[in-house]
């Protein structure tokens, strides 16, 4: 019996799907026994689950990413941060920098947690029932322009040199105030930051002063503290920040991830 001939166009076709190349990509390292990671989604579209991968008494907190796509995408950092920092909420945690990945969770074991189990484990020891928070405050620009002018004489007879008279006739003059205003608040800074790390001494542990990322940048510190103490700590702030009302708006941040203290080894990831 000769072969039966069949159409081409009556064969089903297969559906060609995209094979992804899983990685793992890891966040951050937490005590083996946390029984679960938080609620949050993972970074990816759809967002990856997250799961612990443990070895001995450390567990690295991973999510499964398709390696073939580029990391950065909207939301990418966000999605890293918020793990971490509700993670933070409820263990001790050593957060890891944006982008961390490796071949996959035999690889989280062999290449991170092995060979650094007991670095890690010390670390989150001492981190036991601590994170971070995070104090900002910025200067009312009003307020302090006010305070810098009524302190210096130069300034305010600068002031009064180029009121109503035209920016290139007044050029130097100009430059010359903007220089004591700017200095103005680098010393205020300085100092005002001091008296916020006075007034809140025995709330936390460790601080770490940060770089002001705005000219107008009052305090911006971070702080190690005992979640315990975040009751006290908000009490504290809020008490102190009515000396500044007016004149900074302070924010407390927290708990985080203790990115600020925490220097961990990922090589290889």
């Amino acid at each position: 019996m000769g072969r039966s001939k069949v159409s081409e166009s009556s064969v089903p076709k297969q559906r060609t799907r995209k094979v992804q190349n899983l990685a793992s990509y890891v966040y951050g390292v937490v005590p083996a026994d946390l029984k679960s990671p938080p609620e949050t989604e993972g970074l990816g579209d759809p967002a990856g689950k997250v799961r612990l991968v443990r070895h001995g008494e450390i567990a690295a907190l991973v999510s499964d990413i398709d390696a073939d796509e580029p990391l950065g995408r909207p939301g990418d950092f966000l999605a890293h941060e918020r793990l971490l920092d509700a993670t933070a909420a409820k263990a001790p945690v050593l957060p890891f920098r944006f982008g961390g990945v490796v071949a996959n969770a035999d690889a989280v074991v062999a290449e991170l947690l092995e060979p650094h189990h007991d670095e890690f484990l010390a670390a989150l020891r001492e981190l036991e029932g601590k994170a971070e928070f995070i104090i900002r405050g910025r200067y009312v620009e009003r307020a302090v322009l006010a305070e810098i002018l009524a302190e210096n004489a130069e300034a305010e007879s600068l002031r009064q040199a180029i009121r109503g008279r035209p920016e290139e006739l007044t050029r130097d003059e100009r430059i010359r105030l903007g220089e004591i205003i700017s200095a103005g608040i680098e010393a205020k800074r300085d100092f005002d930051t001091q008296q916020l790390l006075d007034r809140l001494s025995g709330h936390y542990e460790m601080a770490f002063v940060r770089e002001p990322t705005h000219e107008q940048d009052a305090v911006h510190v971070a702080m190690l503290a005992r979640t315990s103490e975040q009751g006290r700590l908000e009490e504290t702030l809020t008490a102190f920040g009515e000396r500044w009302e007016g004149r900074v708006d302070l924010r407390l941040l927290g708990p985080l991830a203790p990115y600020d203290f925490v220097v961990t080894d990922q090589q290889g990831v």
